[in-house]
Order: structure tokens, then C-alpha cells, then sequence
């Protein structure tokens, strides 16, 4: 938990941008003064960078980007990944989603706005995603800075140690991290690269909150737009403040998952 002291410190969290995001993703934007969006980093292929979920009446169904094919896939960074514009996915995209939220109470609220992010006509994917985050973001009341890690000059390294860096050059005191971070974080040491760099680690804790949904039982982990074409853009952020824990400091992360890290 952060302590009374360091709640007026500069908190930080660093992350890939994605395709319509989970609540939680957004829950970490808005927990943090300063967001990073990482996309100067490997695309991931069948990622969240790609690709997320809606409900329909059969269950959860994924919408996909598709990117265009390159020789070294390994070396596409994910604001050098060009969209596939000769399928025509974006249409594909707005008939599956027209048809599963028409009767959703804001889909005639939502549906223009979300369109309009659909057919924006960007050629890399980091541009899409960071554009479509970025309006809902805006849409919601979330007044977190952001920034691209590509805009920073000479930033170095791998992992936790280009995260540090990352974190030094914004003079970031206390990193909140995704738990599936944790894998390379916490490999060697508490906290990773970032303590060694006097930067605190503290892992984002959330608990999905639960709303009303079309098609009976909640299903968790859908994508942004589910919420707002559910309760609209009014309701979504504080609804989406309700999954927010204290977060875990990385010595107590370790005792919890302590076997791990051994």
C-alpha cells in the first residue's frame, strides 16, 4: 500500500498500447500522473495488441487488426506495424459490433463515437490504438498525462532495465506495474531494474467489477466498449474506479507468490 508520504510522488505505469482495452487497463491510466505508451517494443502477434473481446449471445467473440506480413516479424516494432487495409476488417468490425449492442441502453450514444475511431484512416497500428485509447480516455474523465516511449530520445535496454530508463528520463518515483510483469521483473531481485534504480515497484491490483450486461450472466475481461454501449460514458470511469485495490509493493508481491521467485 502506498504509504501517506509517497501519494505526492510522481507514480508512473508503462504499457503497450492496445486494442480496445479491459477496464483495468484504463483503471492503470488513471491511477498513475503519468502514462507511458510503450511502442517502440516488439508487436506481439495473436497479442491484445491486436486484437480484444465483446459479448454477444453466444459468449465472447475477438475482433482482430490484421498487419500487414514482413519478412522478420520478429523486428516490427508496434508503431512501425502497418494495418492490412485489403481485407475490409474495420466493416467487419462495426456490422459485429452494430449487431451485438443495438439494443445495449447507449448504443446510440456510443455507437457514432465508436465508429468514428473504427474508420479512422491510420496506416500504422501504434497510431490506431493510441488514438482510439486516448478518445475513450478523454470520453470518460481521465486526465492522466500521456506520452510514446518513441518520442523519448536515447532510451536504452530491455525489459525492466528500458523500463527504468524510461521511468528516470520522466523522473517516475514509484512505478505501478501490471502483474504479468512480474515474470521478468521480479526474476532476480525485488523490484527488478527499476528498484535498483531507487524507482518503488508496486504491482496494479484490480478486481473486475461487475455491471449490467446484454446476454444474461456478467462475463468479465470484455473489451472498453462493452461498458460504455452498458452504462455509457458518464458512469464508465466511476464504475471502473470500483476494481481498484491498493497496490502490491514488490516485497509483498514476492511473500504472496513467494514460490515463484525461489
Amino acid at each position: 500500500m502506498l504509504s501517506e508520504n509517497e501519494k505526492n510522488i510522481l507514480k508512473c505505469a508503462i504499457m503497450q498500447p492496445t486494442y480496445n482495452p479491459w477496464l483495468g487497463y484504463f483503471d492503470l491510466i488513471d491511477s498513475v500522473d503519468i502514462f507511458v505508451y510503450l511502442d517502440d517494443v516488439q508487436l506481439v502477434k495473436r497479442s491484445w495488441q491486436v486484437r480484444n473481446r465483446i459479448k454477444t449471445d453466444k459468449g465472447e467473440l475477438f475482433l482482430t487488426i490484421p498487419v500487414k506480413k514482413v519478412k522478420d516479424s520478429r523486428k516490427t516494432l508496434i508503431k512501425d506495424a502497418v494495418i492490412d487495409d485489403t481485407t475490409d476488417w474495420r466493416k467487419k468490425h462495426l456490422r459485429a459490433i452494430e449487431l451485438n449492442y443495438k439494443k445495449a441502453p447507449y448504443f446510440n450514444e456510443v455507437f457514432s463515437f465508436i465508429r468514428e475511431l473504427i474508420e479512422s484512416p491510420f496506416k500504422y497500428l501504434g497510431d490506431f490504438n493510441i488514438n482510439f485509447i486516448e478518445k475513450i480516455k478523454d470520453s470518460i474523465g481521465i486526465a492522466t498525462k500521456t506520452m510514446r516511449s518513441s518520442h523519448i530520445k536515447n532510451i536504452t535496454g530491455k525489459k525492466d532495465n528500458r523500463l527504468a530508463n524510461i521511468c528516470k528520463h520522466i523522473n517516475c518515483n514509484i512505478y505501478i506495474s501490471p502483474q504479468g510483469s512480474a515474470s521478468y521483473i521480479e526474476k532476480e531481485y525485488p523490484g527488478g531494474e527499476l528498484e535498483k534504480n531507487n524507482i518503488k515497484v508496486y504491482y496494479h491490483n484490480y478486481e473486475h467489477p461487475v455491471y449490467t450486461q446484454l446476454y444474461g450472466k456478467f462475463l468479465p475481461f470484455m473489451g472498453i466498449i462493452d461498458l460504455l454501449f452498458n452504462v455509457g460514458f458518464k458512469d464508465a470511469l466511476e464504475i471502473i474506479r470500483k476494481g481498484r485495490r491498493n497496490p502490491i509493493y514488490c516485497l509483498d508481491y514476492r511473500k504472496k507468490f513467494m514460490e515463484f521467485y525461489q
